[in-house]
């Protein structure tokens, strides 16, 4: 019991503290938070007073900034109305001296009218005193005016066009010397620096043997060796009595060429019989084809030429192969494109396009197919085919004047082509047509009347004609060259050009004995 006693009285007493605790916590919580509320209220009275001393200062700062901004536009506006009041002023003095100056002027205008109208009175008078005169220079010269006027232009007509005609035959005269002069320089300048050879080519190649022995081998057995080498090659083998010789006949430079290539190997190698043959041909074919390639390659890169097609190089390396009257056709070409060059240099032209045109002219002489074509508009279609210029396709079919020529490298390929062809040695010529053509050049110009005698000079490049000084005067002595020139250029076939030289004179012969 007790102890249930002191347990109770514990109890209590621990409750108590409790209590007493947590109302002296209350009392100390409650003078803190007033002490932290007069804490805050102090320092809110200390930033009201801070910012209201902000607020005033930015105030201040407004109204200074705001006086000054009102003082420079005072300012700037005081210039202003400176400006204005010195600009009326000067406008006033401009309005004055305006005002002067057009009191001036009306005076000026003024006397100018009176000197009008005083001219105007002279000239009156002057038209009269000239109908005077012109009335009595009509009576004295019995001639109107009119007619006066019309005598007097008709004569400064004649003055005029007598006048002119010498000038103009002056200027034909200079014009004619000059351009000769320069001409016969450029061509001269342009052969003199090119190197020729002389025509050698022919149809048939002479193949030479050791000894007449190896003869029969290449004929075989029933003559079966020569036939098989004839249809591999092409060729005409001729095998005769010509000691240590076999004559390869056949108008195809290349197969002429394979067909001296493969007897040469086979001869060398000693084993003749057709399947041989046939093998070795085959691969000297591929060697001419090679070497054909390699040919134009080496021309295009020694002519300073780029950006050729490849089927372009393969047929300027045919032309090795390919002779024109005995003429080389790829010297011809080689020279025709550096007399291109060389005149298109000293005409202020380009002188590769030029040399490119030149190597090209001929190569519709090697195609691989033999079309119905002149060569020279076969060669311009080969050209246009291979993505070559306008003005190189022109030159190229325009050079034997099939069509017309469009640009400056067309006639230059023309004359150079000509000038190649036409050169001492350049083409070989049978002499019964060389002959023929002499007589046939004499005849035409002696079927004119009044032609006495013809004589063919120069290798027939040049015509002299006679005639007789009693029937023909000089006006038709003009006249008679033309035709005959005319007639030689249709009707006749030559190579470069034929000049017709008439010969008029008088002869007085007297005998003192």
């Amino acid at each position: 019991m007790t102890i249930l006693i002191y347990s109770i009285i514990a109890l209590v007493s621990i409750g108590l503290g409790v209590l007493i605790t947590m109302m002296i916590q209350k009392s100390i919580a409650k003078s803190r938070a007033k002490l932290i509320i007069e804490d805050a209220k102090r320092e809110a009275d200390v930033l009201l007073k801070n910012k209201l001393l902000e607020a005033r200062e930015q105030e201040m700062k407004i109204k200074s900034d705001a006086e000054k901004t009102a003082n420079q536009r005072m300012s700037k506006i005081q210039s202003m109305e400176a400006k204005i009041r010195q600009r009326e002023t000067q406008l006033n003095q401009q309005q004055s001296e305006n005002q002067r100056t057009r009191n001036e002027l009306d005076n000026v205008r003024a006397g100018l009218d009176q000197q009008i109208s005083a001219n105007e009175v002279r000239q009156q008078e002057l038209d009269k005193l000239i109908g005077t005169a012109r009335a009595q220079l009509e009576y004295i010269s019995g001639l109107s005016s009119e007619e006066a006027k019309e005598k007097l232009v008709e004569s400064l007509k004649d003055e005029a066009k007598t006048a002119a005609a010498s000038y103009i035959n002056d200027i034909m005269d200079e014009a004619k010397m000059t351009a000769n002069k320069e001409a016969k320089r450029i061509v001269v300048q342009s052969i003199q620096r090119v190197a020729t050879e002389t025509a050698i080519e022919n149809s048939v190649t002479i193949f030479h043997i050791d000894s007449d022995e190896i003869k029969g081998r290449i004929i075989g057995r029933e003559g079966r060796n020569i036939r098989a080498l004839e249809a591999a090659t092409g060729i005409e083998i001729i095998v005769d009595d010509t000691p240590e010789a076999i004559v390869l006949s056949g108008f195809d430079p290349v197969r002429r060429e394979i067909a001296r290539l493969a007897l040469h190997q086979l001869v060398a190698d000693g084993r003749i019989h057709p399947a041989r043959i046939e093998e070795v041909v085959a691969k000297v074919r591929r060697q001419i084809e090679e070497e054909i390639v390699e040919t134009g390659k080496r021309t295009a890169i020694d002519l300073g030429i780029h950006g050729l097609h490849p089927d372009l190089i393969r047929l300027v390396g045919k032309m090795k192969y390919r002779s024109s009257y005995g003429q080389n056709l790829l010297q011809h070409s080689r020279e025709t494109a550096n007399l291109c060059a060389i005149m298109a240099s000293e005409l202020g032209l380009n002188p590769k396009k030029a040399r490119r045109a030149g190597l090209l002219h001929d190569i519709g002489k090697v195609p691989d197919e033999e079309p119905e074509l002149p060569h020279a508009l076969l060669g311009m279609k080969l050209a246009e085919k291979y993505k070559e210029k306008p003005e190189i396709c022109n030159a190229i079919g325009a050079h034997h004047d099939e069509i017309e020529q469009t640009s400056l490298l067309a006639p230059i390929v023309q004359v150079c082509d000509a000038i190649s062809g036409a050169r001492p040695g350049a083409r070989r010529e049978i002499v019964e047509a060389y002959i023929k053509r002499l007589n046939d050049l004499e005849q035409l110009a002696l079927s004119y009347p009044g032609v006495i005698k013809t004589y063919a000079i120069q290798a027939g490049r040049e015509l002299r004609v006679i005639v007789g000084a009693d029937k023909i005067d000089d006006v038709e002595t003009e006249k008679l060259s033309a035709e005959i020139a005319k007639r030689i250029q249709d009707e006749m076939t030559y190579p470069g050009q034929v000049k017709i030289t008439v010969i008029r004179e008088t002869r007085s012969v007297s005998f003192a004995k």
